[in-house]
């Protein structure tokens, strides 16, 4: 028999309305969505004339589509105390999130070939909470395994201008411009428009390297001072160049922090028209919520790449979230490590800035940090900005649009289920992931996730914790090879 959720309040993200209704969905035992209920008088009619097998009430709770996250560092198999899957997938759970796409860079092997995504989605089989997609990889020298990976299911590409932070760095090496053109035309070759997007972390090195502070690594400005905004503006400006050389092809920068490359990109979109839809970018949202003026001595829990800048930069930033702005959608780039990574431990090394790994705990707190953040600058972001920068751009750039995203008739019964108005204060006792530090602790914050619902089925549910890790891993379509979702 059918499920039935209801509330006083959805938002259906379907492109009908943008209101919030007071109605229902039905949902058939696969964890579709069979039909919506757009009123109370419909509701009434239905339980009237059908028998269901559950009906969930949430009252004035607002039920909306799952949250999706495109960014996320999964460390499992290899580094499984930074973050493995259960602890991800919960957090994704605890914080409205219904599907996360995982980046191939911190987990060993990394996921640069077909193997290496075996190795991720055998590793993940039984133990998530939620829907798990995967990036490949790509790095100088594994340009026969490109094609394989898409056919393989992957989402798309993922590589790097910039060496990431040791011991990754060895495992996977940035690219520089010749190599990131000579994979642009290989994939032009094999494979239709619209596929294989390549997502690009984007900070090239400096021709002069700054040097670093030694006599204060525990202030933040001694790491901000080694990367200058120059670093994001020279790889925009290069991704520029390759995006008008390609425009068959997608790129996407993961991460932005820097007011100024949106600029660029804004500049390249109206040049190219719609032609200019083949650049997008994202940003995350403690480049929002959080100023380097706010970083105290040794907080190395607020150290990432591209780091958080000062205040006067995230103007442009809230700017560019509207309809139509450089700022596509976003993404937690959720990163932790290990205290003794972090440079968090007692000690001589504790807080040094300088050493610390870059990285952010923050997939569990992505929705409430935007929408408190949104609401100190007076409500610039309303229910629909969210869905659209959360929910319904992650899918579109993932190729789950037909299927995720949305609440409508055929879509999974995907659902974040949450209080915008209620408030709690971010604790370690409330965190679900492998380690603890976060730049949020201790922040009162508004927005309580209170379930989330992955194809009906609860996988969280506040005060009362998980049900079973039923989430599926999500293999996207290719053109080269039809690859069926795989349940795990």
């Amino acid at each position: 028999m059918d499920l039935l959720f209801l509330s006083r309040r959805i938002f259906l993200g379907d492109g009908s309305q943008n209101s919030l209704i007071h109605g229902g969905i039905i949902v058939d035992t696969d964890g579709i969505i069979r039909r919506v209920l757009r009123s109370p008088q419909e509701v009434n009619t239905y339980l009237y004339n059908t028998e269901s097998e559950s009906v969930y009430d949430f009252g004035d709770l607002v039920l909306m589509p799952g949250l999706i996250d495109p960014n996320v560092h999964i460390n499992e198999p290899g580094r499984k105390d930074w973050e493995g899957f259960v602890t991800a997938t919960k957090a994704a759970a605890g914080g409205g999130f219904t599907t996360i796409i995982d980046r191939p860079t911190n987990a060993t092997p990394p996921t640069v070939s077909v193997a290496g995504l075996k190795a991720k989605t055998a590793t993940a089989r039984g133990k998530i909470y939620v829907d798990v997609g995967f990036w490949g990889g790509l790095i100088p020298g594994n340009g026969d395994q490109l094609g394989p990976l898409l056919a393989a299911g992957v989402m798309g590409l993922q590589c790097t201008l910039c060496g990431s932070a040791s011991p990754v760095s060895e495992e996977f090496p940035a690219v520089n411009e010749a190599q990131l053109e000579e994979a642009l035309c290989r994939l032009e070759k094999d494979h239709d428009e619209g596929e294989a997007i390549i997502a690009v972390h984007a900070e090239l090195p400096l021709t002069k390297e700054i040097p670093s502070d030694e006599e204060a690594p525990r202030e933040y400005g001694a790491f901000l001072a080694t990367r200058p905004p120059a670093m994001e503006i020279s790889a925009t400006q290069l991704l520029c160049r390759l995006a008008q050389r390609h425009p068959r092809r997608g790129i996407h920068i993961l991460n932005a922090s820097s007011g100024q490359c949106l600029q660029l990109v804004e500049a390249y979109q109206r040049q190219a028209g719609a032609a200019g839809s083949n650049l997008t970018l994202d940003t995350c949202p403690h480049y929002l919520a959080l100023a380097a003026e706010d970083v105290p001595p040794c907080g190395t829990e607020f150290k990432t790449w591209p780091p958080i800048r000062e205040r006067s930069n995230q103007e442009a930033l809230w700017q560019a979230l509207g309809v139509g702005g450089a700022i596509r959608m976003l993404g937690s780039d959720h990163s932790p490590a290990t205290p003794g990574a972090r440079a968090l431990t007692c000690g001589r090394g504790r807080g040094n800035f300088l050493k610390a790994w870059p990285g952010i705990n923050s997939l569990q707190l992505s929705l409430p940090v935007v929408w408190t953040a949104a609401n100190r600058r007076g409500s610039v972001l309303t229910i629909a900005d969210i869905h659209r920068l959360m929910c319904q751009e992650p899918a579109i750039l993932c190729g789950l649009s037909a299927s995720k995203g949305r609440i409508a008739e055929g879509y999974d019964a995907d659902f974040c289920v949450w209080n915008p108005e209620e408030e709690f204060t971010v604790g370690p006792e409330l965190l679900y992931t492998a380690t603890k530090a976060t730049p949020y602790a201790g922040q009162r914050l508004r927005g309580v996730v209170h379930a989330t619902v992955v194809r009906g089925l609860h996988v969280y549910q506040q005060f009362e914790g998980f049900g079973q890790p039923l989430g599926k891993v999500l293999l996207r379509r290719s053109s080269r090879k039809l690859v069926k979702f795989v349940s795990v």
